[in-house]
């Protein structure tokens, strides 16, 4: 027998240097897994497979990294892992020239410039470019959450938004700004805050030049331009803009008023008009006129005030033309027309 045909496949044609290789390759085809946990009933094609899955139930983490410590189950991993302080980035895209740690995350990055997303929802037809991904998805249309917090309950979708709501029962803020110290529950959080000090925004209106520290606070900006208010009031059919105006908007039609002074019990429907409340009881002035000094517990009062010194008065009268420096002396003017009277 000629020795190449001890290593090839006759399924699919691959050849391969050793003949425990070709066995191993063919249960692929077979989809024979022989090798069975006794823990979970978790089944593998192969024997080692078996022993790295056995150490999840053993906890067993046997390679360790010499620089900080850290354990891994797998030899491959903790390889992976040493990268991270040596900084070695052996694979490059011959795109963009970004560079990264491992050959397969190389390859997911190439479909952004190839367009290619070969991993296909079933249920819709949305594609995807990883299989991960494509997995989290798949739970959307099957309501699967496996992940279930033990304080209260809730459920979610991956490990990494149960890690994220821990902190809200522990307090928990690992993410901690060098700049000032303030810490953060979400790194996502941080890097949005360390904008604050640099200055950036990255995030452009193509209409109007403006920008954004954040990506979302851009969308929601693009609405203005748009008119796009794809949230609608189920009571008045009412639309907005964004998700939280609907809602502080449906106190309208509840009543409901979340945000109670501690001092005087006095409620409100928006946690804004609280904190300007406040400053009754503590006679706090944060908005001052440069020119004259003068101080202002709100900052439209100091933009009326202004308008004394500028003498700008930019609401008008359509019937008369009559102006005004403020919206509610123009509505009292206005009755002299109508012949509204005010209670």
């Amino acid at each position: 027998m000629h020795p190449c045909q001890e290593t090839l496949c006759v399924i699919c044609g691959k050849t391969f240097r050793q003949k425990s290789s070709l066995r191993t390759h063919e249960k692929l085809h077979t989809g024979e897994k022989p090798f069975v946990c006794e823990t979970c009933g978790k089944d593998f094609r192969q024997r080692g497979d078996l022993c790295i899955h056995e150490r999840v139930h053993t906890g067993e983490k046997p390679f360790v990294c010499e620089t900080c410590g850290k354990a891994f189950t797998q030899k491959s991993h903790l390889s992976l892992h040493e990268k991270v302080h040596t900084g070695e980035k052996p694979f490059v895209c011959e795109t963009c020239g970004k560079d990264f740690r491992q050959r397969g995350d190389l390859c997911i990055h190439e479909r952004v410039h190839t367009g290619e997303k070969p991993f296909v929802c079933e249920t819709c037809g949305k594609a995807f470019t990883q299989k991960s991904h494509l997995s989290l998805h798949e739970k959307v249309h099957t309501g699967e959450k496996p992940f279930v917090c033990e304080t209260c309950g809730k459920a979610f979708l991956t490990k990494s938004d149960l890690c994220k709501h821990d902190r809200v029962h522990t307090g928990e803020k690992p993410f901690v700004c060098e700049t000032c110290g303030k810490a953060f529950k979400q790194k996502c959080n941080l890097c949005t805050h360390e904008s604050v000090h640099t200055g950036d925004k990255p995030f452009v209106c193509e209409t109007c030049g403006k920008a954004f520290r954040q990506r979302g606070n851009l969308s929601l900006h693009e609405r203005v331009h748009t008119g796009e208010k794809p949230f609608v009031c189920e009571t008045c059919g009412k639309a907005f803009p964004t998700k939280s105006d609907l809602c502080k908007h449906d106190r309208v039609h509840t009543g409901e008023k979340p945000f109670v002074c501690e001092t005087c019990g006095k409620a409100f429907t928006q946690r804004g008009n609280l904190s300007i409340h406040e400053r009754v009881h503590t006679v706090e002035k944060p908005f001052v006129r440069e020119t004259c000094g003068k101080t202002f517990a709100k900052k439209c009062t100091l933009r009326i005030h202004q308008r004394e010194h500028t003498g700008k008065k930019p609401f008008v009268c359509e019937t008369c033309g009559k102006a005004f420096a403020q919206k509610c002396t123009l509505r009292i003017h206005q009755r002299e027309h109508t012949g509204e009277k005010h209670l």
